[in-house]
């Protein structure tokens, strides 16, 4: 899935919550979105789910199948437990038999066997979370998307959120999620994404070897090549206009030069630091 210069804000003329943002996640990936409170990560979150649209840019090759957690579940409905997750295995297009045997999978599994014939206003904001959870997995989802879903959860179901995001992982899906309770030290593999005044920058890991490449590219082609190498993950240092390149290339159109980090393409590398992918 690729987020491609991506713009959003919440009405007209109002301030932009995104800007710029390029990111992409593949198949097997998990990144973890940190930023403070308030810096747009639900909103990119939301974005990257489906539930947003955004004013400008788009995002592309989004799996089929989403599975959705916001930071807090949605309870204010007239629903019981058992009647809500069926409803909503129907609505990712199980069967009545497999819908019936995904819901009896999953509120075991989170410990909401207690809780079926409850109504979900009632519920503590611990356990609706877990109904939250429980309905993103009734069918394996190709990208999960969870939003701070470590809070309200008891220790428990709070060490079971590793389990499943490798579940998904496993199967072929990737996985984006936020936390500030620090919980995503579970995560050791996971990219690292953060948020700042509504721009998306990926964090290196410690110890990662960095390099910068200049790709020298016609003068109409930046643009292009810019948001190719945003969109792949790759950060852009500088772009500037530069006529002195290798003789071989010196009949091409006037060229000017991207700085960013490693991308398939034939370039100069000096080691650097700066972020990584």
């Amino acid at each position: 899935m690729r987020l491609e210069n991506v713009w959003l804000r919440y009405r007209r003329r109002g301030p932009w919550v995104l800007r710029r943002v390029d990111a992409r996640i593949g198949p097997g990936e998990v990144a973890v979105v940190l930023g403070r409170n308030g810096v747009g990560k639900s909103t990119l979150l939301q974005v990257a789910a489906g539930v947003l649209r955004p004013s400008r840019g788009r995002v592309a090759d989004r799996p089929a199948r989403v599975g959705w957690v916001p930071e807090r579940f949605p309870a204010d409905q007239p629903f019981t437990v058992a009647r809500y997750l069926t409803g909503m295995a129907r609505a990712a297009g199980l069967g009545r038999t497999a819908a019936a045997e995904a819901v009896a999978v999953w509120t075991e599994r989170l410990g909401l066997g207690a809780f079926r014939a409850v109504r979900l206003p009632e519920l503590s904001k611990g356990t609706a979370q877990k109904v939250g959870l429980a309905q993103a997995m009734l069918r394996p989802p190709g990208l999960l998307v969870l939003d701070e879903p470590w809070e309200g959860l008891d220790a428990a179901t709070r060490d079971l959120v590793p389990e499943l995001i490798d579940e998904v992982v496993a199967g072929g899906g990737a996985v984006l999620v936020s936390d500030h309770r620090g919980e995503t030290v579970r995560l050791p593999g996971a990219r690292r994404w953060s948020v700042a005044d509504g721009s998306l920058t990926e964090e290196t890991s410690p110890g990662e070897a960095i390099a910068v490449v200049e790709v020298a590219v016609p003068a109409a082609r930046v643009a292009g090549t810019v948001a190719r190498l945003r969109a792949e993950g790759h950060q852009i240092l500088r772009v500037r206009a530069d006529a002195s390149i290798p003789a071989p290339q010196a009949q091409r159109p006037t060229p000017s030069t991207v700085t960013a980090r490693p991308a398939e393409s034939d370039a100069v590398v000096e080691p650097t630091t700066g972020e990584g992918r």
